[in-house]
């Protein structure tokens, strides 16, 4: 099993263990800010499993009908994981506003706050491990289900001060109150996933940083090539392809142009892992400028 998955099946896992917690919390103080943050678990538990099946399908080899791969699913999931949390922004607000209409005393305070932070410490660690295996890793879905999760951390440390506030002042509209800023918040976080994700489905290049890395590559292992021009990258997942026209001289055997090919792919695909290169060999006149590296 690839580590992605792995990470994803533990954070199936995880999702349903807060949810029982946070729910736990909800049942002992009957707070709708903690009922809130429950529901919005909820999501968490259903980002988790697209997560899984996006990593599944992304990972299948190419076929006749998918020449290039299904790497792209893991960025469909994460549009969903995206839509999920505009979701639970809405359910949260729609129970914020009945709270507010009729709100409602909160029983055993102090013991259900102890519950939910349980459940938001273990969030916030599993949303580090997501973020930086999955930006390791290249997985859009994971990174995707750490964000979620941070923005999950952020409605339970709203949900804390607002149930803390109605304790110390006796105002239980806050309760309602809070949830709904924090159902803002979700908001705004749930339409940043979504518009980081379609980048990946527009063929979005390569970082800067990592072009640089591909130029020094391909300088290095150029040999006697006149020049490279027309460099183009896009990422799909974990897999980024690369795309260059190698310039030689009119003069050299196919077989010989064939070797420098091959070294500059095998030099590709060691700097960048999963790495897909194409290139497109052309004499000597086609030359645009007198050095190696021209992207």
């Amino acid at each position: 099993m690839h580590l992605s998955l792995k990470i994803a099946a533990s954070s199936l896992a995880v999702s349903l263990a807060v949810l029982a917690i946070k729910y736990g919390a909800y049942l002992l103080t009957g707070s709708v800010a903690l009922y809130s943050d429950a529901l919005e678990s909820i999501i968490n538990v259903v980002t988790a499993a697209a997560a899984i099946v996006a990593i599944r399908s992304a990972g299948r080899p190419a076929d006749a009908e998918h020449p290039y791969g299904h790497h792209k699913a893991e960025y469909l999931s994460a549009v969903v994981v995206g839509a999920m949390i505009l979701v639970a922004a809405v359910a949260i607000l729609r129970e914020a506003y009945g709270a507010i209409l009729a709100p409602k005393p909160i029983d055993a305070p102090w013991i259900g706050l102890a519950v939910n932070t349980v459940a938001t410490v273990i969030n916030f660690a599993w949303s580090g491990v997501l973020i930086r295996q999955g930006r390791r890793h290249h997985s859009a879905a994971l990174v995707a289900d750490g964000k979620h999760l941070l923005v999950d951390v952020v409605t339970s440390l709203g949900v804390l001060v607002g149930v803390v506030l109605v304790v110390l002042t006796g105002i239980e509209v806050l309760d309602a109150a809070i949830a709904a800023l924090v159902a803002l918040h979700v908001l705004r976080s749930g339409w940043g996933v979504i518009r980081e994700s379609t980048s990946g489905l527009l063929d979005e290049s390569a970082p800067a940083e990592e072009l640089a890395r591909i130029r020094e590559v391909i300088s290095l292992n150029a040999g006697d090539a006149i020049e490279t021009h027309d460099l183009r990258t896009r990422h799909a997942g974990r897999t980024t392809f690369i795309e260059f026209h190698l310039v030689v001289p009119g003069s050299m055997s196919v077989e010989r142009s064939h070797e420098i090919c091959d070294r500059l792919e095998a030099a590709l695909q060691k700097a960048l892992e999963g790495a897909v290169v194409m290139i497109h060999v052309e004499p000597d006149h086609e030359a645009k400028q007198a050095q190696v590296v021209a992207g």
